[in-house]
């Protein structure tokens, strides 16, 4: 059900935000550029709008917004069950899932944080 109302909320705002790019193509260009300030994607100077603001609304924007979406359902956790088991990446770049570092019934520990 929750992957249906997903699809459903995607497309929708897909389907309008494409009819806004048409009808009105000046004015979504401002919206994302704002938007692209935010992320800071427009501040590389090789990276302009014309190469990443048309694939705004297109159909792999749409699948990959589900496919997040979607992913990010699997890696909820609940008070009482069974902790999600994510992807993560090792320092050599390999794929591996966050289970996978078990060792017997030792509780697995997790540190986040950040080195600059």
């Amino acid at each position: 059900l929750q992957k249906i109302l997903i699809f459903l909320h995607v497309v929708t705002c897909v389907v309008i935000g494409k009819t806004l790019m048409i009808l009105f193509p000046n004015a979504m260009k401002r919206y994302i550029l704002k938007q692209g300030e935010k992320s800071r994607m427009n501040k590389n100077p090789k990276f302009s709008y014309e190469n990443w603001g048309p694939t705004f609304f297109s159909f792999k924007y749409l699948l990959f917004v589900l496919k997040v979406k979607w992913k990010r359902l699997e890696d909820e956790a609940h008070e009482g069950c069974p902790a999600p088991n994510t992807p993560v990446v090792t320092f050599n770049g390999e794929v591996r899932r966050l289970l996978d570092f078990m060792q017997d019934n030792r509780p697995l520990i997790l540190n986040f944080g950040s080195c600059t």
